[in-house]
């Protein structure tokens, strides 16, 4: 068995690696929030989209959808399944719009790709920014204090004759701002194995300092991490759906 760092582009990988995710059912849960809390407008834009796969439910579902990402590779991936959809190469916590949108929205806890509270910071202003008049921000998180740095995520996909294993888990040493996203990739092919692991540096912050950074822009309702059902977060758990609407 091979090993090495895991390399920086994932998009040949990004929709192997995400194959569990019932993207589905987080786009209706989160348009089911819109509507309780949005202002009824349609113009969306998704924050580190990726290679698109909420954008394209979006926009079957009727929205004017449009995604930003870092990684120009995944980004045309992403126009290739949402031809009729704007993409733009930006930084979430520096992203500029032409006009102002309805909702924003930011799944599968990409807001820690902030890395910083400050960049945090600076990604909710702009995100603030370019929402009209009772907006919509959406997003899930985990709390720092909840993390649990020996479980993880893992599942297989079988693709074009290798068998693959992707697992991903938090790791926060328990103090600081500072937490780790920690990915590996094992790939067997006719019997031979190669790996490649990762770690990705994420901010990590409480869900009492997250509100703290976010009531002086938005009104903000937390809910339990299931996009099924809308339920208030119970205060215990360590993940949460954040709806967030523009003051």
């Amino acid at each position: 068995m091979s090993s090495t760092a895991l390399y920086t582009d994932l998009s040949g990988y990004y929709d192997l690696m995400c194959a569990d995710i019932d993207y589905p059912a987080q786009s209706n849960g989160v348009r089911r929030l819109n509507q309780l809390f949005g202002n009824n407008g349609s113009d969306h834009l998704d924050l580190a989209c990726g290679t698109g796969p909420h954008v394209r439910h979006f926009i079957d579902a009727g929205f004017n959808s449009a995604g930003l990402d870092i990684n120009q590779p995944m980004l045309d991936i992403a126009q290739l399944r949402c031809p009729e959809a704007h993409f733009s190469l930006q930084d979430m916590c520096g992203f500029t719009v032409a006009a102002p949108v309805d909702l924003i929205t930011c799944f599968l806890y990409s807001i820690h790709y902030s890395g910083t509270v400050e960049r945090l910071q600076q990604c909710i202003a702009r995100v603030h920014g370019a929402l009209r008049e009772n907006g919509v921000f959406c997003f899930n998180a985990v709390d720092k204090g909840q993390i649990n740095n020996q479980s993880c995520a893992r599942h297989t996909v079988e693709h074009d004759g290798s068998h693959f294993t992707f697992s991903s888990g938090w790791h926060y040493g328990g103090q600081g701002e500072q937490q780790a996203l920690r990915l590996s990739i094992e790939k067997t092919t006719q019997g031979v194995t190669q790996s490649w692991q990762d770690e990705h540096p994420m901010v990590a912050v409480s869900f009492a300092e997250l509100q703290t950074l976010l009531e002086p822009y938005f009104a903000v309702q937390v809910f339990e991490h299931d996009y099924a059902r809308i339920v208030p977060w119970d205060g215990q758990s360590g993940n949460a759906i954040f709806v967030c609407v523009k003051l």
